[in-house]
């Protein structure tokens, strides 16, 4: 946490301890726990800042965390546009973020191999193609040949180069 979030937190829960004097233990496990959330320093959940895992810090139900003037002051904190989350929710975010590249990419690379073999299974027709008429031409000529052969009287048999 920044040190203007952590000054803004620290003054927003100054000001509700002035306002309510009377606080109870719940209320002040919520405020414990939502500045452990909030420095990233879970001890009792997975760290995302939720009123679920604030409540599971401080070992209170949601109900008691609703009816506690907490509950109010954390809205306020987070709703404020230069409060920083804790990295915790930076780094989800950027894993959301990376699995969004992620799936694009490999939706690209699917596409690429499916091009792939789209080229080469062309390309293996037109070789089939070209085997064949090539066996074709070399059919013929030896056909051709032998017949050249077999007329040898009036035509001269030129030698082949290789």
């Amino acid at each position: 946490m920044s040190d203007a979030t952590a000054l803004r937190v620290r003054q927003a829960f100054e000001r509700l301890t002035a306002d309510h004097p009377a606080l109870t233990p719940n209320d002040r496990a919520l405020m414990q726990a939502f500045e452990r959330l909030m420095h990233g320093l879970s001890e009792a959940t997975d760290g995302s800042l939720t009123v679920v895992n604030i409540c599971g810090e401080a070992g209170v139900s949601r109900a008691s965390y609703y009816r506690s003037p907490v509950a109010q002051v954390v809205k306020e904190i987070l709703a404020a546009p230069d409060i920083r989350r804790p990295e915790v929710e930076e780094l989800r975010s950027e894993i959301t973020r990376l699995r969004k590249v992620e799936r694009k990419l490999r939706q690209d690379h699917a596409a690429d191999v499916r091009d792939l073999r789209s080229t080469g299974a062309a390309y293996a027709n037109q070789i089939q193609v070209l085997a064949l008429r090539n066996a074709e031409l070399e059919a013929e000529n030896t056909a051709l040949r032998a017949r050249l052969h077999d007329r040898t009287e009036n035509v001269s048999i030129l030698p082949t180069q290789h």
